[in-house]
């Protein structure tokens, strides 16, 4: 029977990071072979990845690093004992497809990622638990010298999203959030058209996903065997479980948390933070953010509405209304704004894009020819971008200080949402101007002994 065993020589795959980092500058190519497994690295080559979370949105990404042929899963956690350890056979089964005899032994299984992240042979996780996780989850990550894959939103609160940047870089870890329009070629041609001001100057931005969530109190229910629920809690408040919040075993095709406000921040920052993050990119606001949030609780505007510090708007809504925003020429009211897409507007026409390569603009001779609709981007995959800018120590396409300043976007509106008024912000000092209740919502008590 043929075994695969990952080298003990931990040194000798730290000594090929290093020395792959000094080709960072150089340029290069990816064969086709890139995107499957049949050119492996060696074993001193490869990156051992831990997979952090496989419910409803960590399954994919398991798909997609056992994909990778630079890449190895060498452990894979989760609370929920069904889920891991499912995972743990699709890990093996898929490597020992590719093993003469067919078999191979080569995943460990955890509950707890204290225990995953103390392993020397882990390189690199995947972060794919919920919003209240991924704070703790990436400063452990940090400090425990892995590179990070997170997944949206980066946080749970304004403050977890700077301290997690802080760990980052304090740590001088190559961290990739996963807001994968970054690496979709349709998007990176529509924010690259709007900064080269082919649409003018830009007046208003429409983004989809409107709606935050509340506080709830569930019946307690009877824990599942299998089930580590205080460790599911983790930094959030105590509370008893409720099949409402996490459904044991085969997870669903959404994440069932996200309707409760002490476990994340509903649309907003489920969904809304995909667009919000093409809209800091096309606006190049990647180091910024907007000055105004006016929700449509103070009957002042129709809808959830940003300010920018040069006047640009952003607005969420589903459609653009004729008599309840201004429906700029060429468009069509009854055509719904992009699911995690966005629609920017200038002086001159506009741009509206979206997933699966949706790309539509007026008037059409925006795009003036075939060289337009390129992309020269070197990869549309966010993980091998991601495990590339591990090999040479470089900066990936979504980098963890552009997913902070795109997940505080998300959160200003929810906590505008709450407060219902009107707040001015200050993007370089992250603070609301002149209101305390405001200031109180940018962070939250964690359940010990749970920080970042």
């Amino acid at each position: 029977m043929h075994r695969y065993h990952w080298t003990t020589d931990v040194s000798t795959r730290r000594t090929f990071l290093s020395r792959a980092a000094a080709a960072a500058a150089a340029p290069w190519l990816l064969p086709a072979s890139c995107f499957g497994r049949q050119e492996a690295a060696s074993p001193n080559e490869r990156i051992g990845v831990g997979v952090i979370g496989v419910g409803a949105m960590g399954q994919g990404h398991l798909r997609h690093c056992l994909r990778q042929p630079g890449a190895q899963v060498v452990a894979v956690c989760d609370v929920d004992r069904w889920r891991r350890e499912r995972a743990k056979r699709v890990v093996e089964e898929n490597y020992a497809a590719d093993r003469p005899g067919g078999t191979f032994e080569g995943c460990t299984a955890y509950n707890d990622l204290r225990d995953l992240l103390a392993r020397d042979d882990v390189d690199a996780v995947v972060i794919a638990t919920g919003d209240n996780w991924h704070g703790p989850a990436t400063v452990l990550a940090a400090r425990a010298g892995k590179d990070i894959y997170c997944e949206k939103p980066i946080s749970k609160t304004i403050v977890e999203a700077r301290a997690m940047v802080d760990a980052v870089r304090r740590y001088d870890r190559v961290c990739q959030i996963g807001l994968q329009q970054r690496s979709t070629p349709a998007f990176r041609k529509a924010c690259r058209l709007v900064q080269e001001g082919r649409i003018g100057k830009v007046q208003v931005v429409y983004v989809g996903h409107p709606g935050t969530n509340d506080y709830v109190n569930l019946p307690p229910e009877p824990v599942p065997d299998g089930l580590d629920w205080d460790l599911w809690l983790g930094p959030a408040p105590w509370r008893p479980f409720n099949g409402r919040l996490h459904r044991y075993g085969k997870p669903p095709g959404v994440v069932p948390w996200s309707f409760c406000r002490d476990l994340g921040g509903g649309n907003l920052t489920n969904n809304t933070v995909h667009a919000f993050d093409v809209v800091q990119w096309g606006l190049d606001r990647d180091a910024g953010g907007p000055v105004e949030i006016i929700p449509p609780e103070t009957g002042e505007v129709p809808s959830l509405t940003y300010k920018y510090a040069d006047g640009v708007l952003l607005q969420v809504d589903w459609r653009i209304e004729p008599g309840k925003h201004a429906v700029p020429k060429g468009w069509d009211p009854a055509t719904r704004i992009e699911n995690f897409g966005a629609l920017f507007v200038g002086e001159e026409g506009w741009i509206h894009v979206g997933r699966r390569g949706y790309f539509r603009c007026y008037p059409e001779e925006l795009v003036r020819d075939e060289s337009d609709l390129s992309d020269d981007a070197r990869m549309s995959d966010h993980h091998h971008n991601w495990l590339e800018c591990i090999r040479t120590r470089s900066e990936p396409v979504c980098d963890i200080a552009a997913g902070c300043n795109s997940t505080i976007v998300s959160h200003l509106g929810c906590i505008a949402h709450w407060t219902r008024q009107a707040l001015r912000w200050d993007p370089a000092r992250e603070a609301f101007l002149d209101n305390d209740a405001a200031n109180r919502l940018r962070g939250r008590a964690m359940r010990s002994p749970w920080t970042v």
